[in-house]
């Protein structure tokens, strides 16, 4: 299983191969405010992990097994700002809570969260309850 850390850039990873077809080691320096060389260390890290191919001056790129953990780690993020959002976080505290716990919750937890935010989905009149428990309590 990958650390917190390695978690971090496939998931930033998986993003930019979506959004730009391909990832450059600055992008991730960037996007995460580290290093270029850090960047490349994990990245040896990843691809002796088998996460990505990566070979030196040519770039990389994820293979099946870090693709399959980049959907997954993408799908655990999404879930969480839409539970987040469904209980009434501030939109402004959602992405930081977010950044903040999604590496502390087992997978469990979070297919059990799934189960919450689509109990509530399927009927609106569910959410508009919660919502006055939410004001009845201000």
């Amino acid at each position: 299983m990958p650390t917190p850390s390695m978690e971090d850039y496939i998931e930033l990873i998986y993003n930019l191969m979506e959004t730009k077809g391909y990832v450059r080691v600055s992008d991730i320096a960037e996007s995460l405010e580290v290093y270029p060389s850090s960047v490349t260390k994990m990245v040896q890290k990843l691809d002796k992990d088998d996460y990505l191919n990566y070979e030196k001056y040519r770039g990389f790129t994820l293979t099946a097994k870090g693709k399959k953990i980049g959907e997954r780690l993408v799908y655990r993020h999404e879930l969480l700002e839409q539970f987040l959002e469904l209980i009434g976080v501030d939109k402004e505290n959602i992405y930081q809570d977010v950044e903040g716990i999604e590496h502390h919750l087992s997978w469990n937890s979070i297919d059990r969260i799934g189960d919450v935010v689509e109990y509530f989905k399927n009927d609106i009149d569910r959410i508009e309850e919660l919502k006055a428990v939410q004001k009845r309590d201000e």
